[in-house]
């Protein structure tokens, strides 16, 4: 079925702005994401990896009263010892993530102190003020393990849809392909960490968040082999047609399939986010985010580079060859 017949929307006419835009907004956000704290300009570091890979005792509560402030939490664990505990609120009021790092006990211990220490600070009339949702730990060594696998991970998999693309198509698609990811996780990964960072939701860098990725690479490139597939189809339809027209034209006839496939499954992941809970809202706005974004890039992106890279480098190689012969 086809959503929207015999388009014919002109992608390719702005590209050069759209993929120095891109390349701008990825460079910019990684820098701002990933880059050293300045306290003298009060650029704090905005990344904040949870404990899979930072290691130690991660805790979420409820309190009762609403209106209780981050500040108010902090001030009552630090008269309770726990003075280098990190207090994030999340969800709906009076949610807090408690994280303490580098806890050698049991974490359902811990966080039952916690809650206790809490309940004692915050309690009136006997009543219970504070509901334990959730306790989390992780070893120092295992953190430093997951870090190292999630790492290779994402490596091997690009390397894999490299060759993959390569060998299907020509070289320069698999690079093409290989850029446009980059640029799909990178800017799933700074609006994830800018969300988290804001308190919207509980966005930290976890295995889950991993797991986001990996599957914005699979999704994202499978919407980038169908665009590369008809563009090498439309080649051997309409052959001498210019490769800025031959994208364009592929696009219009892809343009269809993208709309169904992504909001299908933007609706499915919509739902997770505001229904999902805590476990599962976070690697559905990710993925939310890298999907929206991978669709942008195989028409903004990946076929921009792809026209870029063959009008210029390529052919340029072709005319030096030919020039050093005669």
């Amino acid at each position: 079925m086809d959503l929207i017949k015999k388009t014919n929307i002109d992608f390719v006419t702005n590209r050069r702005f759209f993929l120095r835009l891109s390349l701008l907004a990825s460079i910019i956000g990684m820098l701002l994401v990933l880059g050293p704290e300045i306290p003298g300009l009060g650029l704090p570091r905005l990344i904040e990896p949870g404990i899979d890979f930072t290691g130690g005792t991660q805790t979420t509560v409820s309190f009762a009263n609403t209106a209780t402030s981050a500040e108010q939490v902090r001030g009552a664990l630090g008269k309770a010892g726990y003075t280098s505990a990190e207090i994030k609120s999340f969800g709906k009021d009076g949610d807090f993530l408690i994280r303490i790092n580098d806890v050698q006990d049991d974490a359902s211990r811990v966080s039952a102190d916690l809650v206790t220490k809490l309940n004692a600070a915050f309690s009136k009339n006997g009543e219970k003020a504070v509901i334990l949702l959730g306790a989390d730990n992780v070893g120092a060594k295992v953190s430093a393990e997951l870090a190292t696998d999630a790492a290779i991970s994402l490596i091997i998999a690009t390397i894999i849809i490299l060759l993959y693309v390569a060998f299907r198509f020509e070289f320069v698609y698999g690079i093409s392909a290989i850029i446009a990811l980059a640029h799909d996780v990178t800017m799933a990964f700074v609006i994830s960490v800018l969300v988290n960072k804001l308190g919207i939701l509980n966005l930290e860098l976890s295995i889950n968040s991993l797991a986001a990725y990996l599957t914005i690479l699979g999704y994202s490139i499978n919407d980038k082999v169908v665009v590369f597939d008809r563009i090498r189809e439309n080649r051997e339809k309409h052959r001498g047609m210019p490769l800025a027209e031959l994208v364009n034209l592929s696009l219009n006839e892809t343009l269809s399939r993208t709309l169904i496939t992504g909001i299908s499954v933007l609706a499915a992941l919509l739902v997770m986010v505001f229904l999902g809970g805590d476990v599962l809202e976070g690697f559905a706005f990710t993925m939310f985010t890298g999907i929206v974004v991978g669709t942008y890039s195989s028409i903004y992106v990946a076929s921009s580079f792809l026209i870029w890279y063959t009008e210029r480098v390529k052919h340029k190689n072709v005319g030096a060859v030919a020039h050093t012969e005669a």
